[in-house]
């Protein structure tokens, strides 16, 4: 292994950020030979961040004195990336309550036509909120680049609001805010999907929660300043 790929690997575990944005860079058609194996089962783009996923937590967890070629050890660990993203079927991982939930609520649709959210918590006997996370759980995420317009019809994406250091950071804030939006709880993750991904209003996704547009708005505000905070 080249010396200079050593350093970066022991700076990169170190916490510096601008090393480890060398390796993904330097690793990009390492990424890319195992993104065409999957090209015809998402888009690329998508499966290209979780590649990158793949291979930080190699850069991460590889140990020096394991004298093999970082690329033989990071490989196994991108393919393993991609594949599970695949198997758990979206972006954003779903449990079997919400998979079996949206399943009951799609089977009443296509046996009744189209009803509204209301109308399928009463049928399913839950609430309006819990069918609306149901649905938008198993519904991929289109871009996180999806524009939408903020309180004063200027047209905003989700990245848009997590500020980044410079353009060599965005891979890294991507993959950090992907992230984050799994690891966020039930209501709030609904309120940024249909809010960042659906392109729905505040009052629309009011309406559908049993909230005010206020309420609706100021939660949005908190969701995303603690995204920040987590993404750093």
């Amino acid at each position: 292994m080249r010396e200079e790929v050593k350093e970066l690997i022991v700076r990169a575990q170190s916490g510096d950020r601008a090393a480890m944005n060398t390796l993904v860079e330097e690793n990009r058609g390492l990424i890319l030979s195992a993104v065409n194996r999957f090209r015809d089962r998402g888009e690329s783009d998508d499966l290209f961040q979780l590649g990158a996923i793949g291979l930080i937590k190699a850069v991460r967890r590889f140990d020096l004195s394991y004298g093999v070629e970082f690329s033989t050890y990071a490989v196994p660990m991108i393919v393993g990336e991609i594949k599970r993203f695949l198997r758990d079927d979206g972006a954003i991982k779903v449990s079997r309550n919400l998979k079996e939930l949206a399943r009951r609520a799609c089977r009443l649709m296509e046996k009744d036509g189209e009803m509204t959210v209301s109308e399928l918590a009463a049928q399913l006997e839950v609430t309006p909120a819990q069918v609306t996370e149901a649905l938008e759980a198993v519904r991929r995420p289109d871009s996180i680049d999806r524009s939408i317009s903020d309180g004063d019809g200027r047209p905003i994406s989700l990245m848009d609001t997590i500020p980044g250091e410079d353009r060599e950071d965005e891979l890294l804030t991507r993959i950090s805010l992907r992230q984050a939006i799994m690891d966020l709880p039930g209501r709030d993750r609904v309120i940024i999907v249909m809010r960042y991904f659906r392109g729905r209003t505040q009052t629309e996704v009011a309406r559908v929660l049993g909230l005010s547009q206020v309420q609706i708005s100021r939660l949005e505000k908190k969701i995303l300043e603690e995204m920040r905070e987590k993404i750093g």
